[in-house]
């Protein structure tokens, strides 16, 4: 079981996260109830990028200075509206702006992709539907078919 905060609501089943990069795509699927700030780490590494964008749920000091030390990473984040530490708005705009990018890309794989309405018995029937998605996704942005 994991819990949408932005939906408030419960769903069962597994979670994907993606990283997207101009190097390509790389995604770790976990069961629902796993915390975004475990899989972060795991999915950041896969394409070493020197600049990570991500959600509310990344929000962790302790994440951003072990990718940083470990991996040369830096990861940003949007601050949560009840956050001790304040950002200006010039940075929450051009934090805005760049996930604006990362936000199309998903919203093209569920609108038109179906990517969230897969249904798999198992994690491994659940990946390669998302390895085929991602593939038809990548082959129609380069070019190479039509959609």
């Amino acid at each position: 079981m994991g819990y949408c905060a932005s939906k408030k609501q419960w769903y069962y089943g597994f979670k994907q996260h993606l990283q997207v990069t101009n190097q390509g795509m790389a995604d770790v699927v976990t069961e629902a109830s796993c915390h975004d700030v475990k899989a972060a780490e795991t999915v950041m590494t896969q394409i070493p990028h020197p600049d990570n964008f991500g959600d509310k749920g990344c929000i962790s000091r302790a994440l951003r200075e072990k990718l940083y030390e470990e991996h040369q990473a830096a990861l940003w984040t949007p601050s949560r509206n009840n956050q001790k530490h304040v950002s200006s708005k010039a940075w929450e705009e051009w934090i805005r702006k760049k996930r604006k990018v990362i936000e199309t890309v998903f919203s093209i794989l569920v609108d038109q992709y179906r990517i969230t309405d897969i249904r798999a018995n198992s994690i491994a029937g659940f990946e390669v539907a998302l390895d085929g998605i991602l593939l038809a996704y990548s082959l129609v942005t380069l070019g190479l078919v039509e959609r």
